[in-house]
């Protein structure tokens, strides 16, 4: 198509583009009105959004445009519409946003720092995602659950590094090097060590006070991120996993197959897949751990460098404050890991166990069975969620008390 470069010629030629933007208005409605756009430069490219409403939800037409001016990028991103752009507990008067670089040479990634106003040093945050290529906002659906926590903790005085995960930023690199010997230390634990050593040389964060925060796959991991690194002055495990992760897959596909009351044949037969594949994993030995194989989209190393790693055992270990928060709506990380942290760490006097049973896995309230439908639906993180995160900060201090 004329303004388009070769790939995206190749890649969205005019007749799929016609079926992208449709499927976009089916499921958002149809389109009532552009409100504006902005230029973001990312040199040697631009990025103009184009803010756009449609008549069930808001949507950024992002493009990119390279050197000779022409679209080498299209998304269709989730927007917030008039009077949702900011949680209510935020005061953007209160901090200030930078955009930062750090990490590996050969893995550079990109992020945003939140700072609260003034000059004394104060305490941070490191935001870990869970799984899969998430932005730094951990964007799903219409959501933005890592904004959200960001700018509530910058207004209560704490700064946050939040960072577009490695497996989004050089996906491209990585799919040519394959699957076979990547484990989480690649897709996340090393980078959140480049996180701790760039916040260390920042002259306005208390480098006595440097915590993680860590969601899904993030909780799982922050135990193990806390134990092998020094520097962590206490973590949060939001919504983290203790259970093998493919018995929690399986689990979920079988609560979204009966969301609707019945089993089809299709859905069964989904089921039934990802049973062998977690048969498979369980069955791996280290003579595989070289194998390009994929199973539930991982290969065996990286099943490998999780099994038997027990989260709630490693974080037993720990002397620092901990804070472990679920949701009572969560169906992707359930009541059955809440069991197995509490089983471990209640009643310990550095550790805070709370429970919200209106919050599903976003920690965003709502009613009724949570489903994927939900994250359509703009929201914000819990205010609550955002103090009791604030008040990780005095644990030390020996508050304990479980909820």
């Amino acid at each position: 198509m004329a303004g388009f470069d070769d790939a995206m010629t190749a890649a969205l030629p005019e007749e799929k583009l016609h079926a992208v933007w449709a499927a976009l208005q089916a499921q958002a409605g149809p389109f009532v009105r552009r409100h504006g756009s902005r230029l973001e430069p990312r040199p040697p490219n631009r990025v103009v959004r184009v803010t756009c409403e449609f008549q069930k939800s808001w949507f950024d037409v992002s493009l990119t445009f390279d050197g000779a001016d022409r679209v080498s990028g299209l998304f269709f991103l989730p927007a917030r519409g008039p009077g949702q752009q900011f949680p209510p507990y935020v005061n953007q008067e209160t901090f200030t946003e930078e955009e930062v670089e750090f990490g590996d040479p050969k893995w550079r990634l990109p992020g945003t720092l939140t700072r609260p106003r003034g000059d004394r040093p104060c305490p941070a945050v490191v935001l870990v995602h869970g799984s899969g290529p998430n932005d730094r906002d951990e964007t799903v659906g219409a959501n933005k659950p890592f904004r959200d926590l960001a700018w509530g903790l910058a207004t209560r005085g704490i700064a946050v590094l939040r960072y577009d995960k490695r497996t989004r930023v050089h996906a491209a690199k990585l799919a040519a090097a394959g699957l076979a010997g990547f484990t989480v230390r690649q897709e996340v634990i090393d980078d959140v060590g480049h996180a701790l050593t760039f916040l260390r040389g920042r002259p306005e964060i208390d480098v006595s006070r440097l915590f993680v925060v860590g969601h899904s796959l993030g909780g799982t991991l922050a135990p193990r991120i806390v134990r092998d690194r020094a520097g962590w002055a206490g973590l949060a495990i939001l919504a983290g996993a203790t259970r093998p992760l493919p018995d929690v897959m399986v689990e979920q596909f079988e609560y979204l197959a009966r969301m609707d009351g019945s089993v089809s044949a299709e859905e069964q037969a989904q089921i039934d897949e990802v049973k062998v594949l977690a048969v498979r994993i369980r069955d791996l030995t280290p003579d595989d751990a070289g194998s390009a194989a994929v199973l539930l989209g991982a290969a065996p190393a990286y099943w490998l460098d999780l099994r038997g790693y027990d989260a709630p055992t490693v974080a037993a270990g720990l002397d620092q404050p901990i804070l472990i928060l679920q949701g009572g709506r969560d169906y992707q990380v359930t009541e059955a890991d809440l069991v197995n942290w509490r089983r471990k760490l209640e009643g310990r006097p550095h550790v805070r166990i709370k429970r919200y049973p209106a919050l599903n896995h976003l920690f965003i309230a709502g009613s009724g069975p949570s489903g994927p439908a939900e994250y359509l639906t703009p929201g914000f993180v819990a205010d609550e969620v955002v103090d009791d995160l604030a008040r990780l900060l005095v644990l030390a201090e020996g508050d304990s008390r479980t909820q």
